[in-house]
């Protein structure tokens, strides 16, 4: 069927369609020659097409066959890098867990560890307090036995002095009196000192 672009051109024994091969004209016909050689040319044209297309589909199976084998790769390494990531993030969430349990135990160790020192800090306070009621208490018992003993001295003094004032006395006055009398009165002043001895150590203790 003619196309509207293609014109027709009257030859003598049938028509050739105006840019297609022309081929020259016989008696009964087309020359044979011509055809021949014709259909030869375009079957070549048409190995060489094919032969060109072939080569073409080959390069384009190659290419697709290192396209796939690339893709393939590709996806293979994603993959890798799917389940690596997966793996880094399971550990990364793993070690997050970790270290979340690891800060709620040591918050937990310190708010023990805190009540513990502060009750330790409590009692060390109230014992400081006890000792220091113990230490004045002791003050004051080593400040009345000392009162006592300073008293007991003071008295003592005061005896030893009466006594050797009585001795002077005695001896002024003894060259008048009977020895005896003097011997007597002589061994009961220790008598009495002996007593205030052990009156103060009765009160000491």
């Amino acid at each position: 069927m003619l196309t509207e672009n293609q014109k027709t051109i009257p030859i003598r024994g049938g028509i050739i369609v105006a840019g297609e091969k022309k081929f020259g004209s016989s008696m009964f016909g087309f020359k044979r020659s011509d055809v021949n050689a014709y259909i030869e040319r375009i079957i070549r044209e048409f190995d060489q097409r094919l032969k060109e297309k072939d080569e073409e589909n080959a390069m384009l199976k190659f290419q697709i066959k290192e396209l796939t084998a690339k893709y393939e790769q590709l996806s293979q390494e994603a993959e890798n890098l799917i389940r690596d990531k997966e793996k880094i993030a399971g550990v990364l969430m793993q070690a997050q867990e970790k270290a979340e349990a690891m800060m709620e135990e040591a918050r937990g160790r310190a708010v023990e560890e805190k009540a513990r020192l502060n009750q330790l800090l409590e009692s060390e306070r109230e014992k400081i307090v006890d000792i220091k009621r113990e230490l004045k208490n002791l003050k004051n018992q080593i400040t009345g036995i000392l009162s006592r003993y300073q008293q007991e001295i003071n008295e003592t003094v005061m005896n030893i002095e009466q006594n050797e004032l009585y001795y002077t006395t005695e001896e002024t006055s003894g060259e008048n009196e009977n020895p005896d009398d003097t011997e007597n009165e002589i061994q009961a002043i220790p008598e009495y000192e002996d007593e205030e001895v052990i009156n103060s150590e009765t009160q000491t203790e």
